[in-house]
């Protein structure tokens, strides 16, 4: 990472089409527009894909056109100021954002089905997002928080409502046996949802993932998988017993399809919500005698976000455990550092703060 001197406020961004980032300073956000506001960031958090996108794997070369960018897809924060036509916001407000928006004229758009975009257009990954003070944001994406819930945890509802929706595309109800895989973010989002929607078990496996595992342990989880320690494979088959009802696989690699895929019953469904730096090799002859599914979930319906915001206000002590780290914007490189190091659970960019 560099750090640039020049302009108006700091921001964490993609210079170019090459591996780092650049701590720079950049001009602050003009006046808002027509069904805009100004969102004062109060927390943005570091997400695996910003990981991928320091580190410049194939799978986000899509973002090339859209470069130099801020980045920062997981923030919450409060309106400071409100552009023209905008109704039912105030100054002050605390908001999450959704970071996400439909283009309106797709043929799912068209056909009032927004959430099956094919040309959806996100801050942080295609427009300048969270990572910075100050960030412009449509009024269609943002989501009210609760007066009780700290707008710093609000931080948590983007990548809860990927949880969330991963749970949702796996059916998980009463009395089901979920494994997750992969004890980051997303699959600690999962295994809390999975929980609250009324799975009899959740059991979560790793390798290697110490802080995670004690983030999870912290929230009432003991069945733990670390797939590195001697036994954990042995142990994960006994737990697996004739196999769970759904895995969802939210490590992004290819070992963890495998083991999700294997660890079902007859006729069990994987949730695929990982994003994998390379494409994974698949046993579809093993899928189709076993009867498997295999679902896709990338983003939550905006009724996800809702529940998921309603969990957080509900019990905002128990998703606390999530977050480990919470940093300046200033301390950036260091907060990357500690991700690519797997030495955290959720690490939490706080642009107002200082070092």
């Amino acid at each position: 990472m560099t750090m640039q001197n020049e302009g108006t406020m700091l921001a964490l961004r993609k210079a170019g089409p090459n591996p780092g980032l650049e701590l720079s300073r950049v001009p602050m956000p003009a006046a808002p527009g027509e069904d805009e506001v100004i969102i004062e960031v109060a927390a943005a958090g570091v997400c695996g894909s910003d990981l991928h996108i320091e580190e410049w794997t194939s799978a986000y070369e899509f973002l090339t056109p859209h470069l130099p960018l801020t980045l920062g897809h997981e923030f919450s924060g409060r309106v400071s100021a409100i552009g023209p036509g905008v109704t039912g916001w105030k100054i002050g407000d605390a908001v999450a954002v959704k970071p996400s928006k439909a283009c309106g004229g797709c043929p799912a758009c068209r056909d009032s089905r927004p959430d099956d975009c094919s040309r959806r257009a996100a801050l942080g990954i295609h427009k300048d997002g969270g990572f910075a003070p100050y960030v412009c944001a449509p009024v269609s994406q943002l989501l009210p928080l609760p007066d009780t819930l700290d707008p710093v945890l609000g931080a948590l509802a983007e990548p809860l409502a990927v949880s969330g929706a991963a749970v949702e595309a796996g059916g998980v109800g009463p009395g089901d046996r979920v494994l997750v895989l992969g004890p980051g973010t997303i699959g600690q989002g999962a295994a809390l949802l999975a929980r609250r929607a009324g799975a009899a078990e959740v059991v979560i496996v790793g390798v290697n993932d110490g802080p995670r595992f004690a983030a999870l342990a912290a929230m009432g989880f003991d069945k733990l998988v670390d797939l590195a320690e001697p036994g954990g494979k042995e142990r994960l088959a006994e737990l697996a017993g004739d196999g769970f009802d759904i895995a969802i696989e939210a490590a992004g690699a290819e070992a963890a399809v495998k083991t999700a895929l294997t660890s079902l019953r007859l006729k069990g469904v994987m949730v695929a919500v990982g994003i994998h730096p390379e494409p994974p090799r698949t046993d579809l002859t093993m899928v189709a005698r076993r009867q498997l599914q295999i679902r896709g979930s990338a983003r939550g319906r905006h009724e996800v976000w809702v529940d998921v915001v309603n969990a957080l206000a509900t019990e905002p002590e128990l998703f606390s455990h999530m977050v480990t780290h919470r940093m300046p914007l200033n301390q950036a490189a260091e907060a990357i550092e500690i991700g690519h190091r797997r030495e955290a659970s959720k690490i939490l960019l706080l642009p107002g703060a200082s070092a």
